[in-house]
């Protein structure tokens, strides 16, 4: 049986070369092109089993080829490659009809087993998307890193679903631009858009928020209201910052997810929901389902697809592009163009930013309405970036694992060139145990038992650490 044959177009040789020789040790025959002139004579004329096509080629882009490639040929797949790495890139190449997409620099072992899926799966003759002239739109989501070229992967491949989304991440990092790039790029674009922030509205009032409620229903229900389900209809309801939601209104959402239908507050007659859910936080939800506060059952029904955005800190190659973006909007609105040189940019890469995406974006404003000059030096953003609070920091993300580390790099530059003595790690762990036994035993009054179930730990263990530690066990307010 001949080697399955896979049609490559890059007009990049050197590429070519690795594509060919890392799928010709994997067994499979190859022809490839630097256009996409060939690319389409091999295909029109029957060829190949496979196709992997870069985007830019010289004579077309090959974005343009797929429709063309699957109107004729819908049975064969094709795989894109761009190292234009941008989520539009990833939406426009999934809806053309694209089996994957692979930014580069790619892993060619990835390549090599993407490859072997499209050949494996199911070749159903499908009609082709239509185009959606709404992707040359102004980017909904800025960085080209490896971790936003995974959400841009996975975004991508939800934008012809409704799945239920849950998205993850620190405060900062853009959870609701993710949401409305699902909506605004999926399915449901022609419908509503509407987010609720279960942390902005006050417990009592958040059922009828979701749900509306009938006139009637409670004090000052002097008339009937709609609530966000149904003022999302046919569309997208983004419920932000989930992990806040009460016990009580967590059971009437998973009822609705289970059922599809709903009664708003003090009403009988159910209603159908139509309405595609993405939820995020930036708690961690399953802590809160150990402590009681969130129902489980509810978390798995939200979290079919998770998609977990990364901090600024992880992605910090997007740094640039991202303070290009926001300088760009600060000039678009009327403040004065500014460019950030170099010993200043690679400071703002050096930062922790605990603020994350949503903190870059409030300094780059300040700098370009307070600062008279053009280009902005390493001395003002040293400045401004020794303004932070470090309160305000914990607070946003990092909390206590940030502040170890503060003080471990005080304590090691405090060393010089010369290393800490021997024993560090027990000297640390001491310094963690400590605080930690000792407020927890406050926290049970002295009772040990619970101490040791609320650290996970057997008594045993925590009663040696007492005794190692010197630590002072109070029973209802006396050390005993």
């Amino acid at each position: 049986m001949a080697a399955p044959t896979i049609l490559v177009a890059d007009d990049d040789a050197a590429i070519r070369t690795v594509i060919t020789q890392a799928l010709g040790r994997a067994g499979f025959a190859v022809r490839s092109t630097g256009n996409a002139a060939t690319l389409w004579h091999w295909v029109n004329d029957g060829d190949g089993d496979a196709v992997i096509t870069d985007v830019v080629m010289p004579d077309e882009n090959g974005l343009d080829l797929i429709p063309r490639i699957r109107k004729i040929r819908p049975e064969l797949r094709i795989v894109v490659m761009s190292a234009h790495n941008t989520l539009l890139t990833a939406v426009k190449a999934t809806e053309r009809g694209a089996f994957e997409y692979l930014p580069k620099p790619f892993d060619i072992n990835e390549l090599v087993n993407v490859v072997r899926r499209a050949l494996e799966a199911p070749r159903a003759a499908s009609a082709v998307p239509e185009a959606d002239a709404a992707t040359d739109e102004q980017l909904p989501l800025i960085g080209r890193s490896p971790a936003m070229q995974e959400i841009y992967r996975t975004l991508a491949r939800l934008m012809g679903t409704d799945l239920t989304v849950m998205i993850t991440g620190e405060s900062g990092t853009g959870k609701e631009l993710v949401a409305r790039a699902l909506h605004d790029y999926g399915k449901r674009r022609a419908g509503p858009f509407v987010a609720i922030n279960m942390a902005a509205i006050p417990r009592e009032l958040i059922e009828s928020e979701l749900f509306g409620h009938e006139k009637g229903s409670f004090t000052g229900a002097t008339a009937r209201s709609s609530g966000r389900f149904e003022q999302a209809e046919g569309g997208t309801l983004f419920l932000d910052e989930i992990g806040d939601m009460p016990p009580e209104a967590q059971t009437r959402l998973l009822r609705v997810l289970q059922e599809g239908e709903y009664t708003t507050v003090g009403g009988n007659t159910p209603i159908r929901a139509n309405v595609r859910i993405v939820a995020a936080t930036h708690r961690d939800l399953r802590l809160l389902i150990r402590q009681g506060l969130f129902r489980e059952d509810l978390y798995f029904r939200l979290n079919v697809v998770p998609i977990r955005l990364p901090p600024l800190r992880e992605r910090v190659g997007d740094i640039p592009e991202l303070v290009r973006h926001f300088l760009g909007r600060a000039a678009a609105e009327g403040l004065p163009p500014k460019i950030i040189d170099n010993p200043a940019m690679e400071r703002l890469k050096g930062y922790r930013w605990p603020g994350n995406v949503r903190e870059l974006e409030n300094l780059v404003r300040r700098l370009a309405a307070l600062y008279s000059e053009e280009v902005i030096g390493i001395d003002v953003i040293e400045a401004e970036l020794a303004d932070t609070s470090p309160g305000a920091a914990e607070a946003e993300g990092d909390g206590l694992g940030a502040s170890v580390e503060g003080h471990l790099k005080a304590y090691f530059s405090a060393h010089g060139s010369s290393l800490p003595s021997a024993g560090l790690f027990d000297r640390v762990m001491r310094e963690v145990e400590r605080p930690l036994i000792t407020l927890t035993l406050q926290a049970t009054r002295g009772n040990q038992i619970r101490a040791a179930e609320v650290l996970g730990v057997n008594r045993n263990t925590l009663r040696k650490k007492i005794r190692e530690l010197n630590i002072p066990v109070v029973r209802g307010g006396r050390n005993t």
